[in-house]
């Protein structure tokens, strides 16, 4: 089995409101005449070991967001039926694979073609209130009410100003949050639980998903931004990957302004260079970066949705290890391989850059 797809599809509008795809091949240098575009090939190589019997597998598929990134196409082949799908309430894009029990063993290699350019300030592009309200709106894994609530009022302090708040959220978030090395993945982003225990420890979607779920809570639409690093940084060497990504997953945030549109942040990273980097938060190079990344993104990095508590197309009665799409997902008949260890999974992933 062997098929191609070029995909052109605007993905930053909840498939609520009326997510809408295209297709063609994209020009990126259109969109943006004077932005250095790069582009990157991207593979993914899974095996099912071990897997007797019927399989199934999500893979996330990188979206485009007009101005910074453009999913070009998607190329895949293997021994099992594979389709593009999108979850019903987000809109993000994955293919979805599903074999039978005469395939052994169940593998697939997808290979995605990407071009970025680097994302500071964008067009503004207003949003519908719809949009507004499901941006804004609580979600299992991040309340609105309660301590979240209680807690933003206090970091905002009577500001009314939209940016000066966000940029109140940011600071406390970066003074207050700790990369923690020793938590699974990128975390798992429940901002009731970090504000409830006190333990400001963890990694990207622990610590962006908090500066998002405040946001919210804030009356500011925000939300995650699932990825995954493909090329090596220019800022610091903890910030890129190239090569063999498996295990370069990375989530972001964004926030909407209306004198910005869709407003980049990253928190995270901030604190992920006091740590690998061995830096002062207070020290000169980390002032830096914290006024960087309230603003910009250095794209050697690829979105691939906002999908929080996600539900798979056909998985209606099973969910995945984390309430996110960010790994590869699968189901066989002796369980949920661990999406944390390529290696037992059997999956690889890979960039290029062309």
């Amino acid at each position: 089995m062997h098929r191609r797809a070029f995909i052109a599809a605007t993905v930053a509008t909840p498939a609520i409101i009326g997510l809408g795809s295209k297709t063609g091949s994209a020009q990126p240098a259109e969109r943006t005449p004077v932005a250095v575009w790069r582009q990157f090939v991207i593979t993914t190589k899974i095996i099912l070991q071990n897997s007797p019997g019927q399989a199934r597998l999500w893979l996330p598929l990188v979206q485009t967001a007009v101005g910074y990134q453009t999913a070009i196409d998607v190329d895949w082949q293997g021994n099992g039926r594979a389709e593009l799908v999108r979850d019903p309430t987000y809109g993000a894009q994955m293919l979805r694979s599903t074999w039978d029990e005469s395939a052994t063993p169940q593998h697939i290699e997808v290979r995605q073609t990407v071009a970025t350019c680097d994302r500071a300030a964008l067009p503004t592009v207003p949003i519908s209130q719809a949009e507004r309200q499901f941006w804004m709106a609580p979600t299992e894994s991040a309340p609105t009410d309660g301590i979240v609530r209680t807690t933003v009022e206090r970091i905002v302090d009577g500001r009314t100003n939209p940016r000066e708040r966000l940029r109140a959220i940011y600071d406390w978030v970066v003074d207050t949050t700790w990369r923690n090395p020793d938590t699974p993945g990128c975390g798992v982003g429940d901002v009731k639980a970090m504000l409830e225990s006190g333990n400001f420890g963890g990694k990207c979607v622990d610590i962006n998903g908090l500066m998002v779920g405040l946001a919210r809570a804030a009356g500011i639409p925000a939300r995650d931004v699932y990825g995954i690093r493909v090329a090596d940084s220019h800022l610091y060497p903890s910030l890129g990957k190239s090569g063999d990504i498996s295990k370069a997953q990375h989530c972001r945030a964004e926030a909407y302004l209306e004198d910005a549109g869709w407003f980049p942040l990253d928190p995270a990273d901030v604190r992920k260079v006091v740590l690998e980097q061995k830096l002062a938060v207070d020290s000169m190079e980390v002032r830096g970066l914290r006024e960087r990344l309230f603003g910009n993104w250095e794209m050697n990095w690829v979105g691939y949705n906002s999908a929080t508590d996600i539900a798979l197309p056909g998985a209606e009665q099973q969910r995945p290890n984390f309430p996110f799409l960010m790994y590869p997902c699968a189901f066989t008949t002796v369980g949920q391989p661990n999406a944390l260890d390529p290696a037992r999974f059997r999956y690889e992933i890979t960039s290029r850059e062309t």
